[in-house]
């Protein structure tokens, strides 16, 4: 299965929402002397404008204005490249991390698997998205907002990780009764990643958590240097597609190949045919969520 499906248009249509217009703080003239010159400046054929960019990003604060119509045009194209470009790179690093990403410290008692927080492991995924194929070549004050979005996506992320639990799942029916002193490597029964429950959830399902960090990861010059704060708009956007990407990732996605083994303490004189694993373990292999 793919690692993420981000639906970009719905953050297309978040960034509409925010109402945002260009020129910023634009105030028609005032006065009958004045408008009249100002109608005067423009020819016939200025005041027809017609969009090229669908949907809109930004609109323009006079309508109609074929010079606004293509200044919303080109900024919110490039606001459009920068968040398809930041989506990619996620998926990217996504990616990278469901190769490596693995169960460890699970401890088996007959067919339950019981893991705490901090048996999921995998590697930060703020670095993988900066070196995605999208985002590595950006330089100056784009690579500044691209560490700002990688930095808040990879501690929401990392947040929820910590957190997940195997909560005493049935994974391994066999080890319920079996006739030998040891349990040898099997794989686990697949249940969606989201039975792994993590108290920290809401980190990468609620867009709210992720545009805040990438909001205070942002640095302060690019902060001063919009005063009408965009840059919020635009890591709302984002944020709002990869929680819903992560909300639906959570249970599509398959924990198995899992490989839990363990003692039977009942086969010791005096012996019992067959009897439960007890204080079993895994074997912290990567290829647990590549499926």
């Amino acid at each position: 299965m793919p690692s993420l499906n981000c639906i970009k248009i719905l953050g297309n249509l978040k960034f509409l929402s925010h109402g945002l217009k260009l020129p910023i703080r634009f105030h028609s003239a005032g006065g009958i002397p004045v408008t009249q010159h100002y109608d005067q400046a423009f020819k016939p054929t200025d005041k027809i404008a017609i969009p090229r960019l669908i949907p809109p990003w930004f609109i323009p604060a006079e309508i109609p204005n074929k010079y606004y119509q293509d200044t919303c045009d080109k900024i919110g194209g490039d606001f459009k490249d920068f968040h398809d470009r930041m989506l990619d790179a996620v998926v990217f690093a996504h990616s990278m991390w469901k190769l490596q990403a693995r169960f460890q410290n699970l401890k088996i008692m007959a067919v339950s698997a019981i893991g705490t927080p901090g048996c999921l492991t995998g590697p930060d995924l703020e670095p993988l998205i900066k070196m995605a194929p999208s985002t590595a070549t950006m330089i100056g004050n784009m690579a500044k907002h691209r560490d700002a979005v990688a930095k808040g996506v990879a501690t929401c992320f990392k947040r929820w990780q910590d957190n997940v639990t195997v909560p005493g799942l049935p994974w391994y029916p066999a080890f319920a009764a079996f006739p030998g002193p040891m349990a040898p490597p099997m794989p686990n029964v697949p249940m969606p990643l989201i039975t792994c429950v993590s108290a920290m959830m809401s980190q990468i399902v609620s867009p709210m958590s992720m545009k805040t960090e990438m909001d205070n990861a942002l640095a302060a010059d690019l902060k001063q240097q919009d005063p009408d704060k965009h840059y919020e708009a635009l890591h709302d956007a984002i944020a709002t597609v990869l929680a819903l990407a992560f909300l639906i990732w959570l249970p599509s996605q398959q924990v198995m190949m899992v490989l839990g083994m363990g003692p039977i303490p009942t086969f010791a004189p005096p012996f019992v045919p067959v009897g439960p694993v007890v204080n079993g373990q895994n074997i912290p292999a990567p290829g647990h969520l590549i499926s």
